[in-house]
């Protein structure tokens, strides 16, 4: 039995055709399975804006989309795990607030609550996960990482102006307000359900101006990551299917030829290990020197995969699933959209 409301909301976003997709590929929690029609809880939300990501996410990532179409052929489903985005902590980014702040005023009235904090310093960036207070281990986690380009060069800095500078804000002052309404109730009415959520999927987008040829090659130099946000913005990076098995899985794509990482990521813990398809390669246009408009082959999204160890909680006395990351591991799978760079 479907939850009405969650398809309510994606009906009328994303149409029947790919509903019916979504809903025969991922997992669905089951804290959803009760529900009051008419009246949205900020997980159904939640759930439904993930569901539209994901969907998002296949569209740009063509390795992704054949991954998921193999498993539904042999009877398998995905488990969403998380999905992963990147910001810019940076002063000068138009109207959009900088790094972060701009997806945990939509996060946190949706249930999210910070989880833990990740410094990447190779990359000049630090990352955060965001868990679901409702759901924990079934509605999909947030892995989003903040760039900072004062870590870098004078020049750089100028440059990630350049490009951010432009950036415009995707929440309406409706849906601010929605969501503060959201934030204090716990829930909202379809309808107005319905009208937030094509707003806050809409944020995972680039929102600044086509960047200058010659300002992406500045950044590449520096931050293959910062040029990357450069093309895609804050659209998902990758989205994940947590696996039980991540290393047979790995052997079993190589084998079929699939672009696949070298090694499995293990983290420190030894209960954390992932790979990833390297990004699949997009077309995206930038100003060149002479003012025309060009077209070039870059580093787009990627699909990851994720298996995740049981781990003694002390306070439960009870096994729980690690939701945690990995510094070390995230470092490892952000260099998949870097080896495309050009």
């Amino acid at each position: 039995m479907r939850n009405a409301n969650v398809e309510g909301l994606l009906t009328k976003l994303l149409g029947p055709e790919k509903i019916e997709f979504l809903f025969s590929t991922l997992n669905f929690p089951s804290v959803l399975m009760d529900w009051e029609d008419g009246t949205v809880t900020r997980a159904e939300l939640a759930q439904a804006m993930n569901m539209a990501l994901f969907e998002d996410l296949l569209e740009r990532s063509p390795n992704g989309r054949t991954y998921t179409n193999d498993a539904i052929a042999k009877g398998d489903s995905v488990h969403f795990d998380h999905g992963a985005l990147r910001t810019v902590r940076w002063p000068d980014n138009g109207a959009l607030p900088p790094g972060e702040g701009a997806f945990t005023r939509i996060l946190r009235p949706l249930g999210f609550r910070l989880n833990g904090r990740y410094p990447l310093d190779k990359l000049g960036m630090t990352g955060r996960a965001y868990v679901h207070e409702d759901a924990p281990d079934e509605i999909a986690q947030f892995f989003l990482s903040e760039l900072h380009p004062e870590r870098f060069s004078k020049e750089f800095q100028a440059v990630v102006t350049n490009v951010v500078g432009s950036s415009r804000d995707p929440l309406t002052p409706l849906a601010v307000s929605q969501l503060s309404e959201l934030e204090r109730d716990g829930s909202l009415p379809l309808e107005t359900a319905q009208e937030l959520l094509p707003v806050i999927v809409g944020a995972f987008a680039r929102q600044h101006d086509i960047p200058s040829e010659a300002d992406y090659e500045a950044l590449l130099q520096e931050s293959a990551e910062m040029a990357w946000i450069a093309t895609e913005g804050n659209a998902f990076n990758h989205a994940t299917d947590r696996v039980a098995d991540v290393f047979a899985l790995s052997d079993e794509e190589k084998a079929k030829g699939r672009p696949m990482k070298p090694e499995v990521e293990r983290s420190r813990s030894g209960r954390i290990f992932q790979t990833a398809y390297r990004a699949d390669t997009v077309n995206r246009e930038f100003k060149a020197r002479d003012g025309k408009t060009v077209t070039r082959a870059v580093p787009g999204s990627f699909y990851e995969f994720i298996t995740r160890k049981r781990a003694f909680d002390q306070v439960t006395r009870s096994w729980k699933m690690d939701l945690r990351f990995d510094a070390g591991n995230a470092t490892g799978i952000f260099k998949m959209t870097a080896n495309a760079a050009k």
